[in-house]
């Protein structure tokens, strides 16, 4: 499964979370992948795609980070596999 994370640095925790991220990396247990990151340069506000077998693993995952970041995370798929559902739904829908 794919998720979107969107995290925002706490107040005053922007350094800390750099500071973490380069002595421990992100921290991520088995089974979770880093897609790609984009972050908004004035903020700092970051948009990930990470992936993994279940939410469970992505939770645990930002367990590691909560003291630092709010997180936001949303299941997602991609454009191909959306447009994919759909034609098997209209397909169905005729049948």
């Amino acid at each position: 499964m794919l998720f979107m994370v969107i995290e925002c640095f706490k107040p005053g925790k922007g350094d800390e979370v750099g500071l973490r991220f380069r002595d421990r990396g992100r921290m991520m247990p088995p089974g979770v992948q880093y897609q790609g990151s984009w972050l908004v340069p004035e903020t700092g506000r970051c948009f990930q795609v990470m992936e993994a077998p279940d939410r469970a693993l992505i939770e645990e995952w930002i367990g590691n980070w909560a003291d630092l970041v709010d997180f936001e995370v949303i299941p997602v798929v991609t454009s191909a596999e959306y447009w994919k559902l759909k034609a098997e739904q209209a397909s169905k829908a005729k049948s």
